[in-house]
């Protein structure tokens, strides 16, 4: 149930909802959302308070109306709905925290079987995103994509499928939060270093070495 003091902020609430939604209901890019009238009943507010939620979404190109259909995610971007529901909650000071701590112990730990197993195509795979950020950077671009996939790779190398699953949704959320840190002066030139330093060590399997450049990375990183 949501309760709120001010009529027209109430929309801004239902979009908190609508994330806890999606989850519970494990929706994906191209699946429909419910009904405004089931909105409209689970979160006990006005079917014109919840109209107008999906209206600011849709005008975000997160969602789509299809007449006679429903509402849908967006298939293209998929995760963007994601990342723009994420820029809500996380405003919270706790929630922010709550993430980084998890990730930061999700992460190492991976970290620590990938100095076991991680390949050599795996390690190709890392030097090449490392130079394919300092393109990106050169040209202008913050190298996010490249980041992502930098520890994604890290923690695939871990081989443990269930690990991977639980960053992959923590770090979806943390998106957001990873382009503001690589907007920040300096931040990005950085951010390559500590990559090198963290691939280094993993190509020399110093378990030690390698957990202390990823906790250094994720500190100044503010995750």
């Amino acid at each position: 149930m949501i309760v709120s003091s001010q009529q027209d902020k109430v929309y801004i609430e239902i979009i908190r909802e609508l994330n806890h939604i999606i989850q519970e209901d494990n929706l994906k890019a191209g699946d429909k959302l419910p009904s405004e009238r089931e909105l409209s009943e689970r979160l006990n507010v006005g079917r014109s308070s919840v109209r107008e939620a999906l209206r600011s979404l849709e005008l975000l190109d997160l969602i789509e109306t299809r007449r006679g259909e429903g509402t849908f995610i967006k298939t293209v971007g998929g995760h963007r709905l994601v990342e723009v529901l994420a820029s809500f909650f996380l405003r919270e000071k706790k929630a922010k925290s709550d993430l980084a701590e998890t990730r930061k112990i999700v992460e190492v730990e991976a970290l620590r079987l990938a100095c076991e197993r991680i390949d050599e195509e795996q390690l190709k795979r890392l030097a090449e995103l490392i130079e394919k950020s300092k393109i990106s950077w050169q040209q202008g671009c913050f190298p996010v994509e490249e980041d992502y996939s930098f520890h994604k790779t890290i923690v695939e190398a871990c081989q443990n499928r269930l690990l991977l699953n639980i960053w992959i949704s923590l770090v979806e959320y943390s998106k957001v939060a990873l382009r503001e840190s690589l907007s920040r002066e300096g931040r990005p030139e950085q951010s390559i270093a500590e990559h090198e330093k963290i691939y280094v060590a993993l190509q020399n399997r110093n378990e030690e070495c390698a957990i202390n450049a990823l906790k250094n990375h994720l500190k100044n990183s503010r995750f």
